[in-house]
Parts: structure tokens; C-alpha cells; sequence
């Protein structure tokens, strides 16, 4: 089995070179890097992460903490990590958490200790000062999606002003009879975002003088679908309904057909994530590009690895209002 030492000879350049070029880290040239790829691949070399470890001190893993893994949002974000991950030759360990006070323990206080981890990574995870402090004391760059995060380098859309967005774009179209769909008990405990969207649509209602209704729901097409068909069932149904997710705007969606009702003729539809299913629905979202919030966490995390100074409440991440056509003008008779 062909060593690095071969492939320092193959490339007529120095271990050290080759140890460079093959982690992607430290300063060499483009013609270099790839005499050296190439001598690896004649040679079927393969890095080995146990050496690779032992000469950088490094794991070459990064802890990733989540909340759900069975939803599109995270699974999406997620593979952004990956992404950004593979590219620079790290693994995913991955941590999921409820809102259990004694699973939340075991996992801040135990499972990330006993790991061998470079960095961590949390995904929309509430966190109290103790499990702050108990990231931070792990010596490792730590990276926060959502928050913010006081103590924490963190990484936030503004979940309020999507709120806002969502909302001000239905009452542009003459909307004024509008219901929210939001998190249920359950989804609400775990983060606060399904909170700061609702803020953001109450605000917006608010100001126009008009009722902010809310439903909950789980955060899932059959959660979306069960409070749109109440909602759209009741004594004087919305002309428009905003879900503060996008499966929950395709369950709306189909829970109008089963009613019989016309999507955006009869009531308008609007969600929130941009799942690849919305354009199938031609349903209009706020799209928060998650697979790019993965990597752009990732890519920080690996920053503050190769040296780059911690910054807590670092970036606002981006969204943009995407018109599929789920949303129109209201008619004017059920203002």
C-alpha cells in the first residue's frame, strides 16, 4: 500500500507538501496541488484520518445539534453542512434534542465531552445560559443557526421581518381577513422562530387595525392541512392564510382542493422556507435558502478553526419573497 512518502517521491515534493495539498490547508501552488493529486491517484494513496488526527491534533469531525430530524427544513440544512464539510475533509457527528430537560443534559453534559469533535454546530436549538456555557467550555469553535445568541458566534434570518414580509405581501393584494398558521405547543418549546414569524404577522395585522387569527399546527403537511381545513370551515373564513412553514402551506394547499375552494381565487396561500415541493405548488414562500445556511455555518466554524476570531451575533442570513402564483388580489366581495 502506497504511503505519503511514495507520493512525495511520485510528485518530487517534500511530506510536508503533500500533507498541504492533500488537506486543501497551508500554502501551495495550483500546479503543485495537482502534481500531487495526480501522484496520489496513480498510487491509490488515501489519507488517513487516524494519521491525519495525530499530525493536526484534529479530529476531522464537527458536532451538528438538532432539534428534528425529520423535517425538511433541518435534513436541508444539514446537507448544507455536509457540503461544506466533505469539501474540506470532515465528518458529521451527529445530536439530536428535544425540549426533555434530562435528554438536553445528557447531551450538553456528556455525549459532546465524551466525542472527539473540532467544532459544533446548532441548528435552531434554544439554549439557556448553562448550555451556553456548557458549548463554550468545550474549547471549541461553536456556530448558532438562529438565535441570537449572546454568547455564541451565531447565524440568524430575521424570523420577525419574514413575518412581516409574508404578511404585508397579502395585505398589498387586499387581504384583510387573514389566518396564521403556526406552531402547536410542542414545536413552539423548541425554538423561537415559529414565535418571532407570529410576532412578525400580528404586528402587520395590527397595524392596518385588522384580527391577527392564528391556528397551530405541528410544522408538517397533515398539521398544515388539519388547521386549514378548521380554519377554512368556520363561520367566516379567511380569504388568506400565511404558514409559517412551506409544508404546512402545501398541506393548506390540499386542504383547500378537498374543500373545494380555488387557490388564489378563493383563498391565497403563502409559506415559509422554499422546499423544492413549493414550486410543484406553485406555492408563493419566503425562501430562507437553508441548504446555504448550513454551509455558510459550516464555513465559519471551519474559519474559527484555521484561526479567524469567534464573533458573536456574526450575520443576518438572507430571504427573498419568491411570487409562484398561490397568492392574488382578494375578491372584493369577501373583503
Amino acid at each position: 500500500m502506497a504511503g505519503i512518502d511514495d507520493v512525495a517521491r511520485r510528485a518530487g515534493v517534500s511530506t510536508a507538501t503533500v500533507s498541504r495539498a492533500l488537506s486543501g490547508r497551508g500554502p501551495v501552488s495550483t500546479a503543485t496541488r495537482d502534481r500531487v493529486l495526480a501522484a496520489a491517484e496513480e498510487l491509490g494513496y488515501v489519507v488517513s484520518a487516524a494519521a491525519s488526527s495525530l499530525a493536526t491534533g484534529r479530529a476531522r469531525a464537527v458536532g451538528v445539534v438538532v432539534p428534528f430530524l425529520d423535517r425538511w427544513f433541518f435534513s436541508t440544512v444539514l446537507a448544507g453542512i455536509s457540503d461544506a464539510l466533505v469539501r474540506e475533509g470532515y465528518d458529521i457527528t451527529l445530536y439530536s434534542v428535544s425540549a426533555d430537560p434530562a435528554e438536553r443534559r445528557r447531551v450538553f453534559e456528556d455525549h459532546l465531552r465524551r466525542r472527539r469533535i473540532d467544532a459544533v454546530v446548532t441548528i435552531a436549538i434554544e439554549m439557556d445560559a448553562a448550555e451556553s456555557a456548557l458549548l463554550r467550555s468545550l474549547g471549541v469553535p461553536v456556530v448558532s443557526i438562529g438565535g441570537p445568541n449572546p454568547l455564541l458566534t451565531t447565524l440568524t434570518v430575521d424570523d420577525r421581518a419574514v413575518g412581516r414580509l409574508a404578511t404585508e405581501h397579502l395585505i398589498a393584494l387586499g387581504h384583510r381577513r387573514v389566518t396564521h398558521i403556526g406552531a402547536d405547543t410542542t414545536t413552539n418549546a423548541a425554538s423561537s422562530v415559529p414565535a418571532l414569524r407570529r410576532l412578525g404577522f400580528t404586528e402587520t395585522m395590527d397595524a392596518i387595525g385588522a384580527d391577527a387569527v392564528f391556528e397551530p399546527a405541528d410544522f408538517t403537511i397533515e398539521g398544515g392541512s388539519a388547521a386549514a381545513t378548521r380554519t377554512l370551515s368556520g363561520d367566516v373564513p379567511p380569504t388568506a392564510i400565511f404558514a409559517a412553514s412551506d409544508e404546512m402551506a402545501i398541506g393548506a394547499i390540499l386542504a383547500a382542493r378537498e374543500l373545494g375552494l380555488r387557490v388564489p381565487a378563493d383563498v391565497s396561500i403563502i409559506g415559509v422556507d422554499g422546499h423544492e415541493l413549493g414550486r410543484w405548488f406553485g406555492l408563493t414562500t419566503v425562501d430562507q435558502f437553508a441548504r446555504g445556511q448550513g454551509e455558510r455555518a459550516a464555513e465559519a466554524a471551519l474559519a474559527e478553526l484555521d484561526g479567524a476570531d469567534p464573533a458573536p451575533g456574526l450575520g443576518t442570513l438572507p430571504f427573498e419573497l419568491v411570487d409562484r402564483g398561490s397568492t392574488g388580489p382578494v375578491d372584493v366581495s369577501r373583503r
